[in-house]
């Protein structure tokens, strides 16, 4: 990845610019990974694809993270924090409380990526694979 002179303080970013990073990173692990797993029709690709990165599945994911008791304190406080962002807006295909967990989750995505700390942000990534294909009964796509 490209250094920056500047530094950007993860724990100091609001909550939305957390999730937008958030966004970008999971789906870029989640688009190698299909890729990976021998998804390689556009279609099906981004069929596949949804299953992880629709507010509904990552709703799903950190539920399940917080379930298990995976999150330690401090991702808490950002999945808490991402939780009560407002946007503004609520995509028309889900309703609010998903739509603000799934930006709880992009926002610890972002946080962990931004920290640099890739080995956390990577044990969360493969709960969230295991978490969705177990989901969809071993098989996605």
């Amino acid at each position: 990845m490209l250094e920056y002179e500047e530094t950007v303080d993860a724990k100091q970013l609001n909550s939305l610019a957390l999730a937008y990073m958030g966004d970008a990173v999971f789906e870029t692990y989640v688009r190698r990974h299909l890729l990976f797993s021998g998804k390689v029709r556009p279609h099906h690709l981004h069929r596949a694809g949804t299953q992880y990165v629709s507010a509904k599945a990552q709703c799903h994911i950190l539920f399940q993270m917080m379930d298990a008791h995976l999150l330690t304190e401090e991702e808490t406080a950002v999945v808490m924090r991402g939780r009560n962002a407002k946007s503004g807006t609520v995509p028309k295909n889900t309703d609010v409380q998903t739509y603000r967990y799934s930006t709880a989750f992009e926002a610890l995505m972002g946080y962990l990526f931004l920290q640099g700390r890739t080995e956390r942000l990577e044990e969360l990534i493969e709960k969230a694979f295991t978490y969705v294909e177990e989901q969809k009964g071993g098989t996605v796509g």
